[in-house]
């Protein structure tokens, strides 16, 4: 990664110096990913003296939507049959910021059905995922009862790119703008869910 930034800003005859900000995804999504993303950010802004733009990885899903809907639903997959997801509404201005709703979840997909049952009593909400694959069974599901004896809300999938860096890029100008920056001291990752070695972590006898 670092080799490949080297060769870009030396193609483009920048300097780590030229940046009035820098923006990272701070997840939810691979642990080792984000650590090595959020460490080189981290550096680069303390010796730069740069703010730093925090944006979470299913802003940057919702961010690709142009679904009419006033309520988005990214999705992720957070393997072991787990997904990630939230619930975004769109602020209706130029920028189109997005405001999280309530906070970024990592469940099964039976809980990720019922927040859509729930956002759809409010109208019918967009959902965005850059894996459509991944809800192609929960579509299905939705199209049933579930077993429940109602009808669950049908579900409607917007696919997005999986690329998410330029999206990333343009919700970090957009929280400039809003004053929503941090920096190398406050930075910190969005996990969501905990790491292993939390999970199986014991106290000692």
């Amino acid at each position: 990664m670092f080799r490949q930034l080297e060769f870009l800003l030396r193609e483009l005859a920048l300097k780590m110096e030229d940046f009035d900000l820098f923006a990272v995804a701070t997840g939810p999504g691979s642990f080792t990913g984000l650590r090595v993303g959020l460490t080189a950010v981290k550096g680069w802004a303390e010796v730069c003296g740069r703010p730093i733009a925090t944006i979470s990885t299913l802003e940057a899903v919702a961010g690709q939507s142009h679904a009419s809907a006033e309520r988005l639903i990214p999705v992720l997959d957070a393997r072991r049959g787990q997904i990630y997801f939230a619930v975004y509404e769109k602020k209706g201005d130029l920028d189109r910021a997005l405001g999280l709703i309530n906070r970024e979840r990592v469940g099964t997909p039976e809980e990720f059905l019922d927040q859509v049952e729930l956002e759809a009593k409010r109208g019918q909400p967009a959902i965005v995922t850059p894996v459509p694959e991944l809800l192609a069974e929960l579509l299905s599901r939705c199209e049933s009862d579930g077993g429940r004896g109602t009808r669950r809300p049908q579900l409607r999938i917007e696919e997005v790119s999986p690329a998410l860096a330029p999206y990333v890029g343009r919700l970090a100008l957009v929280h400039l703008r809003q004053g929503r920056v941090t920096d190398p001291l406050h930075l910190d990752a969005n996990y969501v869910r905990r790491s292993d070695a939390e999970l199986h972590w014991k106290v000692p006898d």
